[in-house]
């Protein structure tokens, strides 16, 4: 499956070692002003290269708008206004050294999805995992800006952060963090003396050849009641499917997730009128217009630049040493991947909770 959402919906295409990322983004409202400049700036966030925290390759990252938008009126700030069509959209990979895979054509790479994807297609792209590969996450980064876009029109706002990275963390207590300094550091964490101690950690992990991963925290605000549907298709749950669509991502948490288990319901309730949020903002899977907080966890880069046993296509065992140019920890460049799935997520409930009822009555 390559497309997500059911009525703002982006279908993905394009492989690290191809030609272009792409996508197209269907479902997008008619009218929309759209800043080319932000989508660049939300690309630049997550592109390679950007500190010495990230992997060496360098790419431009630029986005080329193909359909779905037409010349602004005279007068406009903005340079381009969407039609309602379906926007198509390609970032070209400027960078490639497929090179650096050559000894791993016949070779799984230990925890990557060289194995699975063999087993499932019988074919595989060895140059640096094909559709596997976290690179393409830039079609979800272009989307997610856009629906910003639209989110920020309608009063709502999504912000993601680095919470921690192994063992350091700042406050899980989103309340208590000046988030308008996420964008002051390298490793994009409010808490600027926690941040410092992150990005050691991670450059001393990147001097050993090893990886780390983390917690990438989050927040939804200006959400309205209604959002979500009451039993399959609860919010709750469409936050955590888009999350664990990401690479890397091994769970997913909102409000207190599993710290909460500790309590009792009557620690726990969150009684009229709404003055605490344990419940996180969503009730019965339907939003209660209170934030959404929630957390992502990333496991450690499955790429080490040191040996490693594995076994090649044949079954027999093989020692490999991997070339090439990783992230020693994903969580700094991931956070934009984060919020453009939970932008993407919260805006396609939006449109799908349109005229399900009529007006109701204030409380």
């Amino acid at each position: 499956m390559n497309t997500f959402g059911t009525l703002f919906r982006l279908t993905s295409f394009g492989e690290s070692h191809g030609a272009a990322i792409g996508g197209v983004i269907d479902g997008c409202p008619a009218g929309l002003e759209l800043d080319l400049d932000f989508i660049q700036s939300e690309l630049d966030r997550r592109r390679p290269g950007q500190s010495r925290l990230t992997t060496a390759r360098k790419e431009g990252d630029r986005v080329e708008l193909l359909s779905g938008v037409m010349p602004a009126p005279e007068g406009s700030s903005k340079g381009l206004i969407t039609t309602g069509t379906p926007i198509g959209f390609i970032v070209r990979n400027e960078n490639q050294h497929s090179s650096d895979y050559d000894d791993l054509r016949d070779i799984f790479r230990p925890s990557h999805a060289d194995y699975t994807y063999y087993m499932k297609y019988g074919v595989r792209d060895h140059r640096g995992g094909g559709r596997s590969s976290a690179r393409e996450t830039i079609s979800r980064v272009v989307a997610g800006a856009i629906a910003k876009q639209v989110l920020s029109k309608l009063g709502m706002e999504v912000k993601a952060w680095t919470q921690q990275v192994g063992d350091i963390a700042c406050d899980p207590d989103w309340t208590r963090l000046d988030l308008s300094l996420i964008e002051t550091n390298d490793v994009r964490c409010p808490d600027p003396g926690t941040a410092q101690q992150m990005e050691d950690l991670i450059l001393q992990v990147k001097g050993e050849g090893d990886t780390i991963g983390g917690i990438i925290a989050g927040v939804i605000t200006g959400c309205p009641v209604g959002l979500g549907e009451p039993v399959f298709g609860k919010l709750h749950a469409q936050l955590g499917a888009a999350m664990l669509s990401i690479n890397a991502v091994k769970g997913f948490e909102y409000g207190e997730g599993f710290a909460g288990v500790s309590q009792r319901g009557s620690e726990q309730n969150d009684a009229f009128p709404l003055t605490t949020n344990h419940s996180g903002g969503i009730q019965g899977g339907i939003s209660n217009g209170q934030p959404i907080p929630f957390r992502v966890a990333f496991k450690p880069v499955a790429t080490l630049l040191r040996p490693q046993q594995t076994i090649d296509i044949h079954g027999n065992p093989v020692t490999i040493n991997p070339r090439g140019r990783h992230d020693p920890c994903v969580l700094p460049r991931a956070v934009p991947i984060v919020e453009a799935m939970a932008a993407m997520t919260i805006l396609d409930a939006w449109l799908v909770n349109q005229k399900k009822a009529l007006p109701s009555p204030s409380l």
